[in-house]
């Protein structure tokens, strides 16, 4: 796989918009995990070290396109102060603007601009041209280290290189696309993909890749009722690609043929919305309330995803469970992400 690596820039000093995926989970404030912050930093010190400003740019959470402050990325900026004492580093109240222009433009070398959450924009999720351009003008090249977002048609991931004559990745998504690629190719068998998120159109190209090595694939997160609607069943309030139902069939068709053993929750914890966590209950797949949402897999899919996850050799994650950043429905992608580091410790690629 060719693709052009930071290793190989010499940024002369430029303004560097920096691409990460530093959506860490928050808590009143405070930043319960920060490996993905740390993930990141041999690449904003390759930048910095040369003299270059960087413009760090991430999204955080799913705030709707509008400003909400509990998924600002201060807490973030705070953070990585607090790592790299020897950078001084701004906090931008917004992504574009005037204001946020200035601030980029007045970065001395090696200084970083850490902008707020795209995502309280909502021409970032639309590639909204005009958007790209606006944050395109904060730099003169762009580079990705945003490995979990990479698959996106958004504004910072397509609309801003296709402006600025195309881009870098980072070190983080150079090792990824490695070692993903080598497991990809040769994986020991059985050989499981677990699937979640929102979007069964953000997945197919990679089911279709990968289908005709699989032994098993998992379905998990919102986008697994899009496939209960493919299979003739209610599914409540709960998310559904309407258009992506043939989708759904054909996948379910495919895995038959080809002997792939397609697993779907047995369960699902369902509430009236994300807001009321606190009467959030477990239901059967085929029997979900229909004044309710489903927001996580349930107990009884959880012991059998793990189950198949602990009987594979070679496993590939692509998406949470939930609705993870809230509470109670998080249960169900921590709990597979313990079960990965346990497969791992008992000799199984994981990734």
């Amino acid at each position: 796989m060719q693709y052009p690596s930071i290793r190989d820039l010499k940024t002369g000093g430029k303004r560097i918009f920096l691409r990460a995926d530093l959506n860490v989970p928050i808590e009143g404030g405070k930043i319960l995990d920060d490996t993905r912050i740390r993930s990141v930093l041999r690449t904003i010190r390759h930048l910095t070290e040369q003299g270059s400003p960087v413009i760090l740019a991430s999204h955080l959470g799913r705030p709707g396109g509008k400003m909400d402050p509990r998924f600002s990325m201060k807490p973030v900026a705070e953070k990585l102060r607090e790592i790299l004492k020897e950078t001084r580093i701004l906090f931008a109240h917004d992504c574009i603007g005037k204001r946020v222009e200035a601030m980029a433009a007045g970065l001395a070398p090696g200084e970083m601009l850490v902008l707020e959450n795209l995502r309280f924009h909502p021409e970032e999720t639309s590639n909204d041209p005009d958007f790209s351009r606006k944050l395109a003008a904060l730099a003169d090249i762009y580079v990705n280290d945003a490995f979990g977002t990479s698959h996106r048609e958004h504004a910072s991931m397509v609309g801003i290189p296709g402006i600025l004559g195309g881009g870098y990745v980072g070190f983080l998504v150079e090792q990824e696309l490695r070692v993903f690629g080598e497991i990809i190719k040769h994986p020991r068998k059985p050989y499981t993909v677990i699937l979640g998120g929102v979007k069964i159109s953000d997945k197919v190209a990679l089911i279709e890749n990968v289908l005709p090595k699989l032994d098993n694939l998992i379905v998990g997160g919102a986008m697994a009722f899009t496939f209960f609607r493919a299979m003739g069943l209610e599914t409540g309030k709960s998310i559904v690609e309407e258009d992506r139902i043939q989708t759904a069939k054909d996948i379910i068709k495919a895995a038959e043929e080809r002997g792939v053993n397609l697993l779907l929750p047995r369960d699902i914890i369902c509430a009236p919305s994300r807001e009321e966590g606190s009467q959030a209950g477990a239901y059967r797949y085929d029997n979900l309330p229909a004044d309710m949402a489903g927001f996580d897999i349930g107990p009884e899919t959880i012991d059998l995803f793990r189950r198949t996850m602990m009987d594979s050799k070679t496993i590939v994650w692509n998406g949470p469970m939930g609705l993870f950043e809230v509470p109670p429905f998080d249960v169900g992608t921590r709990k597979l992400a313990a079960f990965m580091a346990d497969a791992t410790s008992f000799g199984a690629d994981a990734w």
